[in-house]
């Protein structure tokens, strides 16, 4: 419901009409920003509110016509002008919209809104990501409950290989159980599967969102338990966006987006560049000379050029260059990434014939890594590997959606993508290179899948797809050659392995009110061994992970219940969900062999893992200026089979807590009268339960808490400067066990400002 309130409107001046007015919410705050468009005849003028909520349209040719208010979060008004009126003043009261009937999310990979989305989404908005504490998108995540990395740890201070990203509990090593994607394109690590977080500038973003469950139906094998979509802020206006900031620990950040409009052509260029001198990651209690603060240094830089013709049908070309360089924790442990990729791609729509996307995108990047063995004293420490990691990728997508009616929205499409990498190392003794040794594979992925989208009546939505993925492993070898003292070379040939999937989903929602829904799906999903599992081995203090050539395609069955419910005049937005995942022959790091001074793994698959549990989300406006949401996350993961060591059934699956609980209270005042003119504030508290960080279950990570805050102040409608912190109580809980513990990180403050270029009128 719209309501206005009219005291008076238009006055006749010799010079031509006058339309002014004042844009507010129900409980009398102005809205600033509000865009208010006046149509006569042929005739449109725009205006926006300023910061006392005011609009003016003076000199119009007539003041009969149509007036517009349009404002983030509230419904859109329209209002007839009469020739009747004589006051001077229009007065205009706007009724927020509902959050879940109000935004368009990508789940089904077409525009649904969410309250007509079957899947199990949490959306993270500009608003959410501009009042975040936290610095990186990994650490913002967070928020989000079941979503997890390998050993808690953030991409802040931890080595990218432990970035995967896990949803609901579903895996437990490095590599993603979940796809990343931004602007269509995948993030996740082509050779080992592990997401570099700040490849994406956050000045770019528009919003984040999260399918949570099995998505391979379309998403193909990253997507076994779910994907996290990136959507870029695209506007078709000339902008500019900065955000700069100083913290403690040397931790400057810099990070712009801007877009150059010029007729057809629209140019976007986004960067970011980040610096800290760190913390040391290990407890005071068994600290050695050897440990460090870890450091990290990286910039990215996206640039992209689109060509519009007409309305709806664009080509795009984007280039991206990344470079990140990392201390992790002792001098003698570094890493360094480069990575360069283009895409292309482009939309066409057509009234009869749907809209076609395709993107194709491809590159190579370099990853070099040192390991040492640290002494038991952690007094010294000796150099054993070097490994340098060189991959490329290329892949293609496209895609096709077209509406069947008024009823029905089918889509199709196919993708393919190649990968090749190496793993080459030198292996230290003694302090002397003993033995040069390499892994080599090559992976072919071919995939086509469909969705059909159903509205059944008004109150039934309907949703089934699948997908048919093969793909080859082939070209693979390893080679070794003993140094000190020098010998003949070995060479062991892998054979070619291919295996295939057929990945179906089934969803149902079901509106029993307005207010009241209820949705069910059933899946499968599955993962291909990545070629960072199958022929790299690494070492993370003192624990030696090897490969195993011999993995296997993991494979999901899953389902999930839910109710969604929008009581109390839309203000409170409550989802339930119980979802149950039964994972066959997961991938798992077990434990081979235990010293003192070394704990040697496997990547190996277990027989069947089972996930299971129950999501609560809620997001309660409690005024138009106060938002409280939160969510909270029950997570039985347990391993049910292992043939291979019967003592690992019944244990919990490491890295996955059993509770998780977020909550954020965010203030955004929209008032004119001083101080509290343009004042934002939000904190952000998030709460981890107990998980292992080892198969045997026998080295315990506790429980902790964390909270974030944030404060800005705008000053008119360009500048913002804010304060920020993460882990504001300085609390140092454990976020690994190699067995030496170690730490999240403590307190970051900073200070910074944004500065935008305002939408033009």
């Amino acid at each position: 419901m719209i309501f206005f309130g009219v005291s008076a409107l238009s006055q006749t001046k010799p010079a031509g009409n006058l339309i002014e007015g004042v844009v507010q919410d129900k409980s009398g705050d102005v809205i600033v920003g509000a865009r208010v468009i006046f149509r006569a005849n042929n005739f449109e003028a725009t205006r926006t509110t300023g910061g006392d909520g005011r609009f003016v349209f003076d000199s119009m040719p007539s003041a009969v016509g149509k007036l517009t208010v349009e404002a983030a979060g509230f419904r859109t008004a329209e209002r007839d002008l009469g020739a009747g009126t004589k006051s001077p003043e229009l007065s205009i009261v706007l009724t927020p919209v509902s959050f879940i009937q109000n935004v368009i999310v990508t789940a089904t990979r077409t525009k649904t809104r969410l309250a007509e989305t079957p899947s199990d989404v949490v959306l993270l908005t500009s608003e959410d990501l501009a009042a975040s504490g936290a610095l990186t998108f990994d650490e913002t995540l967070r928020q989000v409950p079941g979503f997890t990395l390998f050993r808690r740890s953030g991409s802040r201070a931890a080595n990218p290989t432990s970035q995967g990203v896990s949803l609901r509990g579903v895996g437990a090593s490095g590599a993603s159980r979940a796809l990343v994607l931004s602007d269509g394109v995948p993030l996740n690590d082509p050779f080992g599967g592990w997401v570099y977080w700040d490849r994406v500038p956050r000045e770019s973003v528009e919003r984040i969102e999260v399918e949570r469950g099995g998505a391979s139906n379309l998403y193909g094998s990253a997507a076994l338990g779910g994907v996290i979509n990136i959507i870029p802020s695209r506007p078709a206006w000339t902008s500019f966006a900065l955000e700069t900031s100083y913290g403690n620990a040397a931790s400057p950040d810099f990070s712009m987006a801007a877009s150059l409009s010029m007729g057809k052509w629209l140019a976007d260029l986004s960067s970011e560049a980040f610096r800290t001198d760190g913390y040391v990651l290990v407890d005071q209690a068994e600290r050695g000379k050897v440990d460090m603060p870890a450091k990290v240094n990286f910039s990215t830089s996206n640039l992209r050029l689109e060509r519009k013709f007409g309305q709806e049908s664009s080509l795009f070309a984007a280039a991206q260059l990344f470079g990140e360089s990392r201390h992790n924790g002792t001098s003698l442990q570094t890493n360094r990434t480069h990575l360069r990729q283009l895409a292309m791609g482009g939309d066409r729509q057509n009234q009869k014939l749907g809209v076609l996307s395709v993107r194709a995108y491809g590159g190579p990047q370099l990853f070099d890594q040192t390991f040492s063995s640290i002494a038991v004293d952690r007094n010294s420490e000796t150099l054993v590997r070097l490994q340098r990691v060189p991959a490329q990728q290329a892949g293609l997508d496209a895609q096709w959606t077209r509406a069947v009616g008024s009823r029905q929205t089918v889509v199709a499409g196919f993708e393919e993508r190649d990968v090749r990498g190496s793993s080459n190392e030198l292996v230290y003794s003694g302090g002397a290179v003993s033995s040069a040794s390499g892994s080599t594979g090559r992976q072919r992925m071919a995939s086509a899948f469909g969705e059909d989208i159903v509205r059944i009546r008004s109150r039934w939505l309907v949703t089934g797809g699948a997908r048919w993925d093969r793909w080859r492993n082939f070209d693979a070898l390893t080679t070794r050659k003993p140094l000190a003292p020098p010998g003949p070379s070995s060479v062991t040939f892998f054979p070619e392995r291919a295996e295939n999937a057929f990945s179906p989903r089934l969803s149902v929602l079901f509106a029993i009110s307005p207010g009241v829904a209820l949705t069910a799906s059933a899946y499968r999903a599955f993962r291909p061994p990545t070629l960072n599992e199958l022929y790299r081995s690494f070492r993370l203090g003192n624990v030696l992970t090897l490969a195993n050539s011999q993995l296997e395609a993991e494979r999901l069955t899953g389902g999930e219940a839910g109710v969604r419910i929008v009581p109390f005049s839309q203000r409170l937005t409550a989802r339930g969900t119980f979802f149950w995942s039964d994972i066959s022959r997961p991938i798992a790091n077990v434990t081979l062999g235990t010293t003192p001074a070394l704990i040697t793994r496997q990547r190996e698959n277990l027989g069947r893992t089972r996930s299971r549990g129950v999501e609560l989300d809620w997001n309660l406006d409690l005024s138009s200026t106060l938002v409280l949401s939160g969510g909270y996350e029950f997570d039985d993961a347990t391993v049910l089979k292992f043939p291979a060591e019967p003592a690992l059934v019944g244990l919990e699956i490491p890295e996955i807590p059993r509770n998780n609980f977020t909550f954020e209270t965010s203030y955004r005042s929209r008032a004119t009268k001083r101080p509290l003119a343009g004042l934002s504030a939000a904190i952000q508290g998030r709460y981890g339960g107990t998980q292992f960080d080892d198969d045997l279950n026998q080295l315990p990570l506790r429980h902790y808490f964390t909270l974030d805050a944030f404060l800005s102040r705008e000053f008119g409608d360009r500048l913002e400067l804010f304060i920020a912190g993460e882990n504001v109580f300085d609390k140092r809980y454990t976020v690994g066990r190699t067995p030496v513990q170690t730490l999240g990180p403590p307190i970051l403050f900073r200070v910074g400002m944004r500065l935008r270029l305002p939408r033009p009128r």
